[in-house]
């Protein structure tokens, strides 16, 4: 990924921000703050403890949605991009989907004699359930074991491409439930909160998409390339 992209290191961070929104939950995810007036891209990361290559890297990812990995170990940090993806997790499972699950139980009505509501309750709950079960197996298995690549040691049974074969596609339980929502609620009125969170679901399932993409796409292949070249080494 070099200067052809959108997003350059010199460039204001703030004018990134205000060209495209979503990379506050980029920003976020490194550990970036805001207040960083006319900064460069370059010197908030670096100010920040922040490797500045990996930041642009995922910002020009999401804002061009399109990546195809070079294979040059220095377009990124391994252990940067994993710290991005362990924060994408906190974010999600402590409080995206828990905000979620709290604006649901406003917006319908739960006493128990509305059996649209009552499913849809228990969907959302199997499905957050799902996606905790995905992140965590991510957190404490395939983290893991690129941390020990990165010190240079190779597991005999296990590699990148066992992960990659099973890694679903976790947004997709979202599509059902909005179209539960949309279709099958019965709405006796304009339900502002409803809406709401229908709202917030749409941008979830949009946000898991591009969280799922970003492993897919920049975290395997320069996983892979890591377990290539040390298994060349030995």
């Amino acid at each position: 990924m070099n200067e052809p992209h959108k997003y350059r290191a010199t460039d204001k961070m703030s004018d990134l921000i205000c060209d495209n929104y979503s990379l506050l939950m980029v920003m976020s995810r490194f550990g970036l703050s805001l207040g960083f007036g006319d900064k460069s891209v370059k010197d908030v990361c670096e100010a920040q403890g922040v490797d500045y290559r990996t930041f642009l890297a995922v910002a020009n990812f999401i804002s061009e949605e399109q990546y195809t990995y070079s294979g040059d170990e220095n377009v990124f940090s391994i252990s940067a991009l994993m710290d991005y993806l362990k924060r994408a997790h906190t974010y999600f499972l402590d409080f995206k989907l828990p905000v979620i699950r709290r604006k649901l139980i406003e917006s319908i009505d739960c006493s128990g004699t509305d059996n649209i509501a009552y499913l849809i309750l228990k969907f959302f709950d199997e499905y957050a359930k799902e996606v905790r079960r995905h992140m965590e197996y991510e957190n404490e298995a395939v983290f893991t074991y690129v941390e020990k690549l990165l010190e240079g040691k190779l597991a005999e049974n296990y590699d990148i491409a066992t992960f990659a074969s099973k890694h679903n596609q976790i947004e997709s339980k979202l599509t059902e439930l909005k179209n539960i929502i949309i279709k099958y609620y019965p709405e006796k009125e304009n339900n502002n909160k409803l809406n709401a969170v229908l709202f917030d679901i749409f941008n979830c399932e949009h946000d898991l998409a591009s969280h799922c993409q970003v492993e897919d796409y920049m975290f395997v292949p320069a996983v892979a390339q890591l377990e290539r070249r040390l298994k060349n080494e030995q």
